[in-house]
Parts: structure tokens; sequence; C-alpha cells
């Protein structure tokens, strides 16, 4: 018998890694039709193409780094929630290296098929301080 938090686990770290190729194509193919993607300052997404123009815009490139992931089994649903954490490195558009930006991604998988991404990471602090507008040393 399959472990369902393993299985999403793997699932998870997959569509992660096509997605940083980035291969929007192959990645779509483990997200649910009505997918609910969601970036930071609560950005909504139809996709992978979405997030990899976003992103290509707020970077010059990026990455990521994994450090856990993690997954928990819903028994009265079948859905299994995945955190995916760890640091995103790469450069800025000006070109400019970064490492150690921290990220947190969250996902939902129902059958086998991601069906809600919650993203979260330091880029919008770390550009502020950039830019002189930091509330408080990074």
């Amino acid at each position: 018998m399959t472990d369902p938090a393993a299985a999403a686990k793997a699932l998870v770290e997959t569509y992660l890694e096509l997605s940083m190729i980035p291969d929007p194509e192959r990645a779509a193919a483990y997200l649910a039709p009505d997918l609910a993607l969601t970036f930071t300052g609560g950005r909504r997404f139809g996709g992978p193409a979405d997030c990899a123009a976003f992103n290509a815009k707020r970077y010059a490139w990026v990455k990521k780094r994994f450090l856990f992931t993690d997954a928990a089994l819903d028994p009265a649903t079948g859905d299994v929630v995945v955190y995916n954490t760890g640091h995103l490195y790469g450069a800025w558009p000006d070109g400019t290296p970064f490492d150690g930006n921290r990220y947190v991604d969250r996902f939902v998988v129902r059958a086998g098929k991601i069906v809600r991404i919650d993203v979260w990471n330091d880029s919008a602090e770390i550009l502020l301080d950039r830019a002189g507008l930091g509330e408080a040393p990074l």
C-alpha cells in the first residue's frame, strides 16, 4: 500500500524541480484544473507559466534549495498538506547575486494532483532593504 504523505511529498518536489527549470508545461501536469495559486502579497496566478513570467520580472534567475519537505494526511478528507521550506538563490535583475532568501511553500494534494499552492518568501523585504526602505536591519 502506498503512503499518501510520501507520495504527495515526492509529487510536490517533482513539481518544484520542473518549475525551477522552468518547464511550466511539464509542471502543469501535476496540477488540478481548478488550482488555487497565491504568491506572497496575495498575488493570484493561474499556473506555472504565470509564475515563471512573474519571476522573470523579479529575478534575472532564481532557484530553490530545499531544506525540508513535510507532509500530513487529513484522514477525514484524504487531502495531504505538504510544506516545502528552504532558501531561494539567484540574481536580481541588475545581476547582483543573492542567497539565503527564506521561503515556505504550502501545497494541498488531493487524488494525486496539487489543488492549492501558497508561496511566501523574503524577496519583498530584501528589495525594500536594497531600496533603503527597510524598517529594521535584515
